[in-house]
């Protein structure tokens, strides 16, 4: 059985685009303002909670955090999850740096 194609064309020339789950990042809408406000709100939220780590750092990882949920459907919940990403991340970060017996 042959492989399915994301794009399939027909005789006349039109092509179909069929919607799965290995949709590009690409495709991905932009951020409302609002997800971009969460996100700045989310950098000052972790910037005060890690004093210790470079601003640049901060902001790379909950970027990267938001990034991660891009393509997510329900966007309702995507601002906690990705401020948990990013505590997670720069916690574990602070602990490596640390060394495990200050923590």
């Amino acid at each position: 059985m042959a492989p399915v194609s994301l794009r399939s064309t027909e005789r006349t020339g039109t092509s179909q685009v069929v919607e799965g789950c290995g949709a590009r990042a690409a495709d991905a809408p932009a951020p409302a303002p609002e997800e971009l406000e969460a996100v700045r709100n989310t950098v000052a939220r972790m910037q005060a909670a890690y004093p210790l780590v470079d601003a640049a750092v901060v902001e790379a990882t909950v970027r990267a955090a938001y990034e991660d949920f891009r393509q997510a459907r329900v966007r309702t919940y995507i601002p906690i999850l990705a401020e948990r990403r990013s505590r997670r991340a720069l916690g574990a970060a602070c602990r490596t740096v640390s060394g495990p017996e200050s923590g």
